[in-house]
């Protein structure tokens, strides 16, 4: 299934910034694939596109052709959606929350994912900047999805135990600005569940530019340690990781990519990672503090 990334427009504009998980200012060349750079920060090692499209051009990409994109694979990425939670341990996380669940899908596309929890009895909601996509989630599976950006959707302080984004998080300009949302919007105790590259993995490690992450609506592109610091920083606790995906498909033959599959996910090297973070429980008057 070929990754979706739409060709930057003529007219896009792009601005330098600071590295949103440390502050540095100071950034070593990377990777270059057209118009797109890719920096280390010096201080953190966090791989980001500086400069990078202004977020109002980064939002005319998810158009009609997003749209067919998302509709065509929404079964796939459903299903895919579903191995991620499972590996986490969602299932165990159910089992022992409250009755009246709360879950919201942030980049949810048609809503899939949200109608599926919909249907067994939760208050499942999403948010999607692509309109058409939204509009299509509401009318044909019956899940409210807020067509825009997170914050643009003002959800009240303490809204949802989980709050789940897959595929998302590498897409925004301000991801420091889109995690301390999601902290805002959780109730104390609640889960937030971030799917996204792994840029430290096998296969970034071995196709470097060529990665298949690397493109160009991939403003940041995270790892095993870039992230958590993010999370901390926002105030989350980490509980766990996963990793999966060793070699991506046609790359070695059927032998060869289940062998290195199955050796990437117990080493943590997979193409993909999946973090379940916390935010803590508080109480009145207090201040939840990171790690």
């Amino acid at each position: 299934m070929k990754t979706f990334s739409k060709k930057p427009a003529q007219h896009e504009s792009r601005a330098s910034i600071p590295c949103p998980v440390c502050g540095g200012v100071s950034f070593v060349p990377r990777w270059s694939v057209g118009k797109s750079h890719w920096v280390a920060c010096r201080q953190c090692k966090l791989l980001m596109q500086n400069p990078q499209p202004v977020a109002e051009d980064i939002l005319e990409r998810y158009d009609d052709e997003y749209f067919h994109y998302e509709k065509e694979n929404e079964e796939n990425f459903l299903n895919l959606m579903k191995l991620g939670l499972r590996d986490i341990g969602f299932d165990e996380l159910v089992s022992t929350s409250e009755e009246n669940r709360s879950f919201l899908d942030i980049g949810c596309a048609t809503g899939r994912l949200s109608a599926s929890l919909k249907d067994q009895g939760w208050r499942a909601e999403g948010v999607e900047v692509c309109r058409a996509a939204a509009e299509f989630g509401t009318r044909n599976f019956g899940v409210p999805i807020f067509p825009g950006t997170l914050e643009e959707a003002g959800f009240s302080d303490n809204s949802f135990q989980f709050v789940h984004n897959s595929h998302v998080i590498e897409h925004i300009n301000r991801p420091d600005e889109f995690m301390a949302e999601i902290y805002r919007v959780l109730k104390p105790g609640g889960y937030y569940i971030c799917a996204t590259p792994n840029s430290h993995g096998l296969q970034a490690l071995l196709f470097q530019e060529k990665w298949r992450s690397a493109i160009p609506d991939h403003l940041f592109l995270f790892s095993l340690h870039t992230l958590p610091l993010l999370a901390k920083k926002s105030g989350f606790h980490i509980i766990r990781k996963k990793t999966w995906g060793g070699l991506g498909k046609g790359c070695a033959p059927d032998w060869l990519k289940k062998l290195v599959d199955s050796m990437v996910k117990p080493l943590v090297w997979g193409d993909v990672m999946i973090y379940l973070f916390q935010k803590p429980h508080s109480y009145e008057g207090e201040n939840p503090q990171p790690d």
